[in-house]
């Protein structure tokens, strides 16, 4: 792999819950600065090295050609895969904007009347409160549907059509930088530390 510079590294608070993903020059300023210590997770154990022990470790064992590490004049120095934060210990959660696309990931691209889950073009939003009653368009009011079900409760009440949700609808709370690995490539490493599926 040659240099590890863009490869990136999962941030654990000090309570082990993961609140960052940042790149090998930000995550080498944290262990410097003795902000964060090295979880091993090569081996398992799951050991703290701070910056002494994890140059040792590096030198002890020097990583392959195909391992991602930072080159220095005397040093392959490994780039970690998960760091801990010494003193940081919040979980940071940011406000979801509200779209196609997020309302079905919140709704897991389930329909909230019959419960299958469907194609994302197969799906509708639908105002539990139609819109000529009063119902808005928010996060509180709209909900997946499929197109059948969305037909069959048109333009009435979930109990006027003689339907139920199988969920209240929520404003979502995420963790973004978790959220947006769904789909995407990531270190095997990182399952210990986050559940995609607890995302939404």
């Amino acid at each position: 792999m040659g240099t590890g510079l863009k490869y990136r590294v999962l941030v654990l608070n000090r309570l082990w819950q993961a609140v960052n993903i940042v790149g090998v020059p930000r995550a080498f300023s944290l262990l410097l600065q003795d902000h964060a210590k090295v979880i091993n997770t090569s081996d398992g154990s799951f050991e703290l090295l701070n910056c002494e022990r994890w140059l040792a470790h590096s030198a002890e064992h020097i990583p392959g050609d195909e391992e991602a590490f930072v080159q220095t004049v005397r040093l392959r120095i490994r780039v970690p895969k998960v760091l801990l934060l010494r003193e940081y210990d919040r979980l940071p959660v940011q406000e979801v904007k509200f779209s196609r696309e997020s309302l079905f990931e919140r709704d897991s691209y389930r329909c909230q009347y019959c419960g299958n889950a469907f194609e994302a073009e197969k799906l509708n939003m639908d105002h539990v409160i139609p819109r000529d009653r009063g119902g808005r368009t928010s996060w509180e009011n709209i909900v997946t549907s499929c197109i059948s079900c969305n037909s069959r409760k048109a333009n009435r009440l979930p109990h006027q059509a003689e339907m139920h949700l199988i969920r209240k609808p929520e404003r979502p709370r995420w963790r973004p930088f978790i959220s947006s690995l769904i789909g995407q490539d990531y270190d095997q490493d990182w399952d210990h530390f986050i559940k995609l599926k607890q995302a939404g």
